[in-house]
């Protein structure tokens, strides 16, 4: 995993050059809406780029993490799968109601159930490497959506840009990043992490619980301001020092959200006893997600090391899917 993390810049530069090499069938039909399934490690992708891009598209777009697909998809809908294995069968059960629909699909994995699916239906297919632990192949997820986004005309060409340049800002920080993710590491040992955020950059801090879930076997939960505000806030009142609280810092906050940050951190830290703020870098949207990205799996690695735990087993997930494979 120590390898995994440290490849992510190069993984951007590999997935880039996937993404430049692949041509995508334009729609038949103009597409009236976007859905996006997958989960977990593959399903992360998608809630990024759906923040990344939410200023420019005109259209809805649309997360689904299930079986099932909403009521309104249709042949006007474009449907795109990330399953890093091919075979997550949430996302392959989807795609074949999807295909009974009429929906343009297209996938993204490396090959397995989605890529035959693919190849017998004629719908595009990019593949990625394969072979990791599909939480360590985001960038090959994030590159080929924000791909998709630009090629079929919903988003710039410039965010694959940005995530270039993401890459390289955090090769060049990577003493200060490993320095704040021991900080953060030692501030969630021995408690219940609980990560805040702007709404905006929810999916930073779903894949913060996520990484520190699987590579830290660590429990905590995450929420996001302002929605916070207007319920979680009053379960503090029953908070004290189990807890260990982060609030990620972009500097791109809504001016009211300044506000509410400062208030909720204030009144947080009179019950835990102390709160820890991650500043964000760079000058993207993109930019400053990768940054805090970083510092949450080189966490995640230093944590794990702490608990003395496995990085890599999911033993869980694995009897799980063999249960599962009994019906």
């Amino acid at each position: 995993m120590k390898e995994l993390i440290e490849a992510f810049p190069d993984n951007i530069k590999e997935a880039i050059k996937i993404a430049e090499a692949t041509n995508l069938k334009t729609p038949l039909n103009q597409t009236e809406n976007i859905v996006m399934c997958g989960l977990g490690g593959s399903g992360i992708g998608a809630k990024m780029v759906a923040n990344w891009v939410m200023d420019e598209m005109k259209i809805p777009v649309t997360q689904v993490n299930d079986y099932t697909l909403p009521g309104f998809v249709n042949e006007n809908t474009l449907v795109i799968g990330s399953s890093y294995s091919g075979n997550t069968e949430e996302t392959v059960i989807a795609l074949e109601d999807a295909k009974s629909r009429g929906c343009h699909i297209i996938t993204i994995c490396s090959g397995g159930k989605l890529e035959q699916f693919c190849k017998e239906n004629n719908y595009d297919c990019i593949l990625v490497p394969g072979g990791n632990p599909p939480r360590s192949a985001l960038a090959y997820s994030v590159i080929q959506l924000l791909h998709i986004f630009a090629t079929l005309g919903f988003a710039s060409h410039e965010r694959k840009n940005e995530m270039l340049t993401a890459g390289a800002s955090i090769t060049a920080a990577q003493e200060e990043i490993h320095a704040r993710a021991k900080e953060v590491a030692a501030h969630l040992y021995g408690k219940v992490g609980v990560y805040y955020a702007e709404a905006k950059y929810e999916g930073v801090i779903v894949r913060a619980r996520q990484q520190f879930n699987e590579n830290s076997k660590y429990l905590g939960w995450h929420h996001v301001i302002p929605e916070m505000n207007h319920n979680e806030l009053v379960g503090w009142t029953g908070g004290d020092d189990r807890f260990a609280p982060i609030f990620f810092n972009t500097g791109d906050l809504h001016p009211r959200n300044y506000k509410r940050f400062e208030i909720s951190k204030a009144a947080i830290e009179k019950k835990c006893g102390k709160v820890l703020n991650v500043d964000a870098k760079g000058d993207s949207f993109i930019e400053r997600s990768i940054y805090l990205i970083n510092i949450v799996d080189w966490a995640s690695y230093y944590l794990c090391e702490m608990n003395g735990a496995d990085i890599i087993d999911i033993e869980i997930i694995d009897y799980l899917k063999g249960e599962l494979a009994k019906f």
